[in-house]
């Protein structure tokens, strides 16, 4: 029984101070706040304690900042993606109609003679994309993205941003081989854009080189000339740019110089070309290109 009473008087004693303890700090802590509300006078310890607390905010923080971070950076990075797709769609375009520009300023009176071929820039156009090149160093070919499905026909002119690239020379359901104007078969009808000489580009096998081999010694070229397609075989419309004249050697004794010229379409980089359509489609197809291939 005595062990009993003791239990309680020690249990009861406890809640006493239990009690003064929680009157005491009741008392504190309205003190506190009295204080504080009157003079503001634990403004530098709530700084301090902000300063010890900022660590573990910004670790509770961190998983839903860096996810907001993480999407916002991935949309930002589509949208330039997007953005930078559109633009570079819209400078081909732009450049693709500005390659006739300098073959129209030369000569007005010339000009009203291609006036009928120069409507080739509002024809229609597809870009198609290159798919494999053929290694034969002797070969300049390639195959394209595009086929029977997207209305390529034999005898299309391809070209890219810079000029002429070359014509598709066989057709399957979805794609389509392409032949360049350096391939060793290959000939192109050009002008020399500063007098209108007529004259032909014949391939070489060198992507970085065309040969005029029908020039006589006399004729009036030189080194610099920019050639454009004529349009005759009503394969490619005229006053697209074709080559620039590179090299210039007259042959004493024969009848025809040595003239080199350099392609102006980038034709060892192209990913990207561009099949034109235009009227002489309903004429190509009487064209024999049975030798390009």
């Amino acid at each position: 029984m005595a062990v009993s009473d003791s239990k309680t008087a020690v249990g009861s004693r406890a809640l006493e101070s239990l009690a003064l303890r929680f009157v005491l700090l009741t008392l504190v802590c309205f003190s506190m706040m009295l204080a504080d509300h009157r003079d503001n006078h634990l403004s530098r310890v709530r700084q301090a304690l902000s300063i010890i607390v900022y660590p573990i905010q910004l670790a509770v923080d961190f998983p839903f900042s860096a996810y907001a971070w993480l999407r916002d950076s991935t949309e930002d990075r589509t949208n330039l993606a997007a953005e930078n797709r559109r633009l570079d769609q819209a400078l081909t375009e732009a450049e693709f109609r500005l390659q006739q520009f300098e073959a129209l300023s030369v000569e007005n009176a010339r000009l009203r003679e291609l006036l009928d071929a120069t409507s080739s820039l509002d024809d229609r156009r597809l870009v198609a994309e290159v798919l494999s090149v053929d290694l034969d160093p002797y070969r300049q070919r390639f195959v394209l993205n595009r086929g029977v499905d997207d209305g390529v026909f034999v005898g299309q002119a391809i070209l890219d941003r810079h000029g002429v690239v070359g014509q598709v020379v066989s057709v399957a359901q979805w794609t389509s081989e392409a032949v360049l104007i350096t391939d060793a078969d290959h000939a192109l009808p050009v002008v020399v854009n500063r007098n209108g000489l007529r004259t032909i580009a014949v391939g070489t096998g060198d992507q970085g080189r065309l040969r005029l081999p029908y020039l006589t010694n006399t004729a009036d070229v030189e080194v610099g000339d920019l050639l454009v397609s004529s349009g005759l075989g009503e394969v490619f419309p005229s006053g697209y740019p074709v080559a620039r004249v590179l090299e210039l050697q007259s042959r004493p004794g024969q009848a025809f110089a040595d003239v080199i010229a350099e392609p102006v379409s980038a034709l060892d980089r192209d990913q990207e070309v561009m099949l034109l359509f235009s009227d002489i489609e309903a004429h190509v197809n009487a064209v024999d290109i049975a030798e390009l291939r």
